[in-house]
């Protein structure tokens, strides 16, 4: 499949002449969704969940479904009815050609003071892809491609490092850079790549990989 990496958490998946958009949130461009068969987004925060984004990408093709978690989907699914299903750890289903599993159920903790929010991540295609949205989320399932979140005010590296080496994917793309620096990435590129144990790539937003 063509994997492009968008801007921050947003990714676009292709096969076979189908494409899947997780994470179009407010970080990303404008017309991240639009064009997609099927969305997929992993919770509420802004960053992932753009209302706007899914609007376009909905009225853009009335085929278009989404699936989320209830907190996104009872804010959106009104507007189109039928077209937006609600998942949780465990479920399973099909969207746009790849097959999808759940997995997770909370948001990781920014600080104790801040209540948790639910938060899902999606293994597609029996692993060839991950993407834990905000959570260090680690699925009973190898996985070769990993969607990694590198920076986020809930993580620090040497948490990000221990998630790759929990995970073990064959290759960690990153995801959830919007905030991360020019200054920084060389940092980050040579302590993950390093002592994560797999190989570690970056993509910058609208490029493309075969993964």
């Amino acid at each position: 499949m063509k994997l492009t990496k968008m801007a921050h958490a947003c990714v676009r998946l292709e096969k076979d002449g189908r494409t899947l958009v997780l994470d179009p949130g407010g970080f990303s461009e404008q017309d991240a969704a639009v064009g997609a068969d099927a969305i997929l987004v992993t919770h509420e925060h802004p960053d992932h969940f753009d209302e706007p984004r899914l609007r376009a990408a909905m009225e853009g093709n009335p085929a278009a479904e989404i699936w989320t978690l209830k907190s996104v989907a009872e804010q959106i699914s009104s507007a189109f009815p039928g077209r937006v299903h609600t998942v949780g750890h465990g479920d399973t289903f099909t969207a746009a050609g790849f097959d999808v599993q759940v997995h997770g159920e909370l948001h990781a903790v920014i600080h104790p003071d801040i209540p948790r929010i639910t938060n899902v991540g999606y293994l597609l295609d029996e692993g060839r892809v991950f993407h834990p949205g905000d959570a260090l989320t680690v699925p009973d399932h190898p996985v070769q491609t990993l969607m990694l979140p590198v920076m986020a005010p809930w993580n620090k590296i040497s948490e990000v490092i221990d998630y790759v080496r929990e995970v073990r994917p064959q290759r960690a793309y990153d995801i959830h850079d919007a905030l991360l620096t020019d200054l920084a990435r060389p940092i980050y590129d040579r302590q993950i790549g390093g002592l994560g144990g797999s190989e570690h790539l970056r993509l910058t937003p609208g490029h493309s990989a075969q993964v």
